[in-house]
Order: C-alpha cells, then sequence, then structure tokens
C-alpha cells in the first residue's frame, strides 16, 4: 500500500465510484461500507503505465526475430503489416490488452493504424489507454494528407471516449521516416487540438546517422528546430543521446519512454537512464510492441531498469528498486500527462490499481515488499485488477474479456495473412 509515494503497512482504502477515497491506517469501524475486502497478504499498487507500445502487433510475435532493427521492420514486419486490416488490429489488440491486464497493466500507450479497433477494445477491457494514429512518411504527399487527416480525426473523435479513460495524441512515427515538413504539420495540429505528441527517436546508431546525413543534425536538435518540444512531448527509446541532449530534454520537459526488453533484444543499445535521472528527467517505461519484445510484461521491464544499468554502469545503485518501480506507475503517469488522475495511491485520483501475490515462497521473507515486486515478483503474481474502481481481474480470471474467444479469432486473423 502507498500514500502517494510512501509505502505503508498494514493499512487500508476506500474506493468510492471511480475514484480513491482513502488510504491510510486501517479504520477502527467499517460499518459505512457497501463492501469489505479482506487484502491480507497482498500488496496493493498502483497499475502499471505501459508508455510505449503497438498493441496489434502481437500477430507478429515470433514471426521475424534475431535481427537488427531496420532488417528486422524493412524487410520482414512492414511487409506483413502491408497485410493488416481491421480484423488484424482488432484480435491482434485484444490479445494485447488481454495480456497486459493479466500482468497488472492499467494504462497503455498504443501508436498504429486502425485505431478506431484499438479504441473499442479498450472500451470493452475497460483498460485506461492513450490512444494515437502512427503515421510513417515515407509515401505520396496524397498519401501523408490522408494519414494525418485521419491522425486529426481519431484524436479529435476519441480524446476522452469511454467514460474518459481514453485520451488522445499526435504521433509522426520518427524523425527518419517522415519528412521535416511533415512533422511540422503534425506539431501544428496538435498544439490546435491542444494535445501532445509522441514520437520514437534516436533508437539506434544507424538511425541517428541517417538523420545527420539527411539534414545534418542528430535527432534531438532536429527535432527541437521544427518545435516538436514546444509541445508536452513523450518520445520513445532515446538511446543513443549525448549530454547536450540530455540537457536538451530536460530543458523543454520532454519525456522518455525507455524500452529496455525491447531495446536489448533488437540490439539497438542500452538508453543513459542514470544520466537522464541526474539531469531531472524522469523516464517511464513501455513494453515497445509485443513482435519486439516478445511480451507486454510490465513487471519484467521494470526489472530490466533496475538491473541492466547496475552492470553497465558498475553501480549497483545506479537504478534503485523504488525508482524502477515508479518509472513503471508514477513516472509513467507523468509521461501520458495523466498524473493528476493515475500513478500513485492517493485520495481523489483514479482507482486505478492492481493486488499482487506476497505469500508466495519466493516473496518470503517480507524484509522489503517494493525490493521484493521489482526483483522477486513476476506477473503471474498479480492478482486483481481494478481501472476506475472498477474490478478486471479477480483472483487471475478475466472479467470483461472472453480469453477463449480473443485467442481463437487472433489466430485466425494471423492465418488470414500468413505469407
Amino acid at each position: 500500500m502507498k500514500q502517494g509515494e510512501v509505502p505503508l503497512k498494514d493499512a487500508a482504502m476506500a474506493v468510492e465510484d471511480d475514484r480513491i477515497a482513502y488510504v491510510g491506517p486501517v479504520p477502527s469501524e467499517t460499518d459505512g461500507y457497501d463492501e469489505v475486502v479482506n487484502m491480507t497478504g497482498k500488496a496493493i499498487l498502483p497499475g502499471f503505465v505501459n508508455t510505449h507500445g503497438h498493441a496489434a502487433m502481437s500477430l507478429l510475435r515470433g514471426f521475424a526475430d534475431d535481427d537488427p532493427l531496420q532488417t528486422w521492420l524493412e524487410e520482414k514486419i512492414w511487409p506483413m503489416e502491408a497485410r493488416f486490416g481491421p480484423e488484424q488490429n482488432r484480435w491482434g489488440s485484444a490479445l494485447s490488452v488481454l495480456e497486459m491486464i493479466k500482468g497488472g497493466t492499467t494504462c497503455f500507450l498504443d501508436m498504429y493504424d486502425y485505431m478506431d479497433q484499438v479504441g473499442q477494445v479498450v472500451e470493452e477491457a475497460g483498460i485506461r489507454a492513450v490512444l494515437c494514429r502512427g503515421a510513417i512518411g515515407l509515401c505520396s504527399e496524397e498519401e501523408r494528407k490522408a494519414k494525418l487527416e485521419e491522425a486529426v480525426n481519431f484524436a479529435r473523435e476519441w480524446n476522452g471516449a469511454a467514460k474518459g479513460r481514453i485520451t488522445t495524441m499526435m504521433a509522426p512515427h520518427a524523425p527518419y521516416t517522415c519528412p521535416p515538413d511533415y512533422i511540422v504539420r503534425f506539431v501544428e495540429k496538435a498544439q490546435e487540438l491542444g494535445i501532445p505528441i509522441h514520437t520514437h527517436m534516436s533508437e539506434t546508431e544507424a538511425e541517428v546517422r541517417l538523420n545527420v546525413e539527411q539534414y545534418g543534425l542528430r535527432p534531438v536538435e532536429h527535432l527541437r528546430r521544427l518545435g516538436f518540444f514546444d509541445v508536452p512531448a513523450l518520445v520513445a527509446h532515446a538511446v543513443h543521446l549525448t549530454p547536450e541532449e540530455i540537457g536538451i530534454l530536460a530543458e523543454y520537459g520532454v519525456k522518455v519512454s525507455h524500452n529496455p526488453g525491447s531495446n536489448l533484444k533488437l540490439g539497438s543499445g542500452i538508453a543513459p537512464i542514470p544520466e537522464m535521472l541526474k539531469a531531472g528527467i524522469r523516464p517511464s517505461l513501455g513494453t515497445d510492441g509485443p513482435a519486439s519484445n516478445n511480451n507486454l510484461d510490465m513487471l519484467e521491464e521494470i526489472r530490466l531498469a533496475a538491473l541492466i544499468h547496475k552492470g553497465v554502469n558498475r553501480d549497483p545503485q545506479a537504478v534503485p528498486a523504488p525508482v524502477a518501480l515508479r518509472m513503471g506507475t508514477l513516472y509513467g503517469a507523468e509521461s501520458l500527462f495523466l498524473e493528476d488522475r493515475i500513478g500513485t495511491l492517493e485520495s481523489g485520483k483514479k482507482a486505478d490499481f492492481i493486488t499482487v501475490d506476497l505469500t508466495g515462497p519466493h516473496m518470503q521473507p517480507l524484509h522489503d515488499v517494493e525490493s521484493h515486486l521489482v526483483y522477486s515478483a513476476s506477473r503471474d503474481d498479480v492478482l486483481d485488477v481494478y481501472v476506475d474502481g472498477r474490478p478486471l481481474l479477480r483472483n487471475r480470471e478475466c472479467l470483461t474479456l472472453d480469453e477463449e474467444k480473443i485467442r481463437y479469432h487472433a489466430q485466425r486473423a494471423f492465418d488470414a495473412i500468413r505469407p
């Protein structure tokens, strides 16, 4: 149990409608509550916030592995994605949302195509999401205009949908896939709509070199000059940064989604997270798509964030367990500009929370619950998931989605496009 960021022991939490009404010592009287639930043996914590992903890509899980990013994308993934239609996006997204709920994720960002399908899945599942129609600009001007229009229409129509559980962003894919003037148009639309903007940035050394060859600038300065950081901005990856670039991101308040699992699997490198933390940046965590990870396990990302930076920096205090846990919760809420609603368990915030089983042998003895959550727990220890005070998972059983139906239709959706 946490009141804000302070762990509480032997505490209680009260929920009224969709919000947290109380966090603190166990009340002496509970007669005024409609239902009292005994949480003995469980940790209650904010739901995990996954700040970067492409949910429909679950259909391509294991389809193309062990290749560098550009080979993986250009030769294998993009040709398969060209075969995707609404059915693939719907069932791929449903499969991912089911996986995320069972792993304790209560809010996720999705950047992809056919986003109406994703929005419908979010509505049905009861999860919270930040959705954006991603747009690659390596196409004709007519196609670019159509993608931009689609992105604007989606952002406008779905912002605030699902009883406020859905918010939206604008999302040009990346500086190396979008011409500068195209990125500027996305920035202008984000300003016009009053919403944040999201993109991939500095994921690989090759991407950075290409940006310098094409525009004479590294991606951070390139985006800065295009006005990208003049609106609330979130960048994914940020692996290859100089100290000066970290300073620019900190100066402009740019949010960063650290994707350790995906970056490791694709051999992209390891982001300088300790340096970002020292500069005042509070990086969040994302799984990236389930075809480059290959799962959506936020506890695994939290553990990786705590471990890999210790090894690379030869410093066991590089990313302490409490910081790693905040990267998956509070810092995630901040990265999605939702910290006033979610990310901590505080009176007045949305009742988005999970419970984790503390009774397993791998969680004993209970010296330090935060440490155990980061270094010992697995997603199978997540027992209950609530969003807006509504149970989505109870004792490992998903209450809002039909797991068997989703598995069946996801397989059929992939078979329909199988080469």
